[in-house]
């Protein structure tokens, strides 16, 4: 097994942040940002009844989900100011949601008769190609995808006629594009737009119990919470929001990608018994690079002290991962995963002969693929950029060759099983 002091965290170095930014997290230093930039329960509940007109949230165990949250924020994430302005933003904006989706289905029952018909999972490490293949195959008509904007505006659920002008694309953009303007490295990392795809955690923050909140904040009393909680609750809300969302605009396949769902596909598969999955694959020592610089900028956002609480250990510490694939490993063995459901692509193979590898996983799922389809997905890869925003630089930093060998070592098994090639 690798040496556990192999730390990419402890390397890792945050870009200069913008001046503006600088200058008011100084300022915010001297004043009570606590009393101005409240995170209380009883004034987020407030104002978000306030704004909606609503008052009915749904069944009351998410409470105690958000008030462990809150607490841990307050308590352990070392906010800055501009963190306290993003957070409370971004929870009045979930509990928004959460007012209007039950206040929809209680106006519309009827929601709950839409089904989910075999729907495609992207999963795999975080890095290791996810995104771009999720943005490919979205490029077929016969699936439907999650977009930015109807993730963090739901309501009314979008409709076929206007899916395209939908002003809340203007406005999800403004949103979602703050980070590119804190840290504008950001920019080279991941791409962010109000009419782009999200992964699955992206519409889930409602549920206030997702793996989505220790990708945001280090907050370890969270995270013991929620590995004590049932995640079954968190997909009933998943399924709750797809058949929202398709109520008005439906296609064959909804395609979606969560990286997060790795640990828990077993729950996943009980929601969603005729899923497939495509598991992306990738030499684990890159991905992990990647993770590292991607994560700590995302906390950079709103602390100064980005990895305080040690988040994240099981994706970033070799132990944690040689533990995870050898888990999907048994899945895919026992039968717990079932064949004939699940396909395995190769990062490498992708970027080599995009077309080609996405046809085998089509085929080996079952699925089937146009010719429009196909020329959809070329002319996409074709005119994708390549470094639009500049190249991220995501080695970590320090002399790691030998603790790289010896992790690829401890994933001997990983690299074998699925026939993954090293990189560099």
């Amino acid at each position: 097994m690798a040496d556990r002091a192999y730390d990419r965290r402890t390397t890792w170095k945050p870009a200069p942040r913008p001046e503006w930014v600088a200058r008011l997290n100084e300022e915010g230093e001297t004043l009570a940002i606590r009393s101005i930039v409240p995170l209380d329960e009883a004034s987020l509940l407030a104002e978000a009844r306030r704004n909606t007109g609503l008052d009915d949230f749904g069944e009351d165990r998410w409470l105690e989900h958000f008030r462990v949250l809150i607490r841990a924020i307050e308590d352990e994430a070392k906010l800055n100011l501009m963190g306290r302005i993003l957070t409370r933003s971004d929870l009045l904006l979930y509990l928004e949601a959460r007012l209007r989706i039950t206040d929809t289905y209680k106006r519309h029952p009827e929601i709950e008769d839409e089904v989910i018909r075999e729907p495609v999972f992207i999963v795999g490490s975080g890095r290791s190609g996810t995104t771009i293949f999720h943005e490919a195959l979205s490029q077929d008509e016969q699936f439907r995808v999650v977009k930015r904007w109807e993730a963090m505006f739901p309501c009314p659920p979008p409709e076929e006629a206007t899916y395209h002008t939908d002003p809340r694309i203007a406005k999800a953009d403004r949103l979602i594009t703050l980070p590119d303007r804190i840290a504008p490295e950001w920019r080279t990392m991941h791409a962010q737009g109000g009419d782009l795809p999200v992964e699955c955690i992206e519409f889930l923050y409602l549920t206030f119990l997702s793996e989505v909140y220790y990708c945001a904040f280090q907050i370890p009393s969270y995270v013991a919470y929620f590995r004590k909680q049932d995640i079954r609750e968190t997909f009933v809300w998943h399924k709750r929001i797809l058949k929202l969302l398709q109520w008005k605009y439906k296609k064959p396949h909804w395609l979606l990608k969560g990286p997060t769902h790795m640990p828990v596909l077993p729950k996943l598969l009980e929601t969603y018994p005729d899923a497939r999955l495509i598991f992306m694959h990738r030499d684990q020592v890159t991905t992990t690079d990647s993770v590292v610089s991607v994560q700590g900028t995302i906390y950079w956002w709103r602390t100064d002290d980005p990895w305080s609480g040690n988040m994240l250990d099981d994706v970033l510490m070799i132990e944690g991962r040689v533990k995870l694939w050898d888990r999907i490993i048994r899945w895919m063995e026992d039968g717990t995963i079932p064949k004939g459901q699940f396909t395995n692509v190769i990062y490498l193979d992708f970027s080599a002969d995009p077309m080609k590898t996405i046809r085998r996983a089509y085929q080996e799922l079952g699925l089937s693929m146009s010719d429009a389809a196909a020329q959809r997905i070329e002319t996409y890869l074709r005119n994708k950029p390549k470094g639009v925003f500049g190249k991220h630089q995501y080695k970590t930093g320090g002399d790691a060759s030998e603790s790289a060998a010896a992790e690829r070592k401890a994933l001997a098994r990983y690299y074998e099983y699925f026939g993954v090639p090293q990189e560099g």
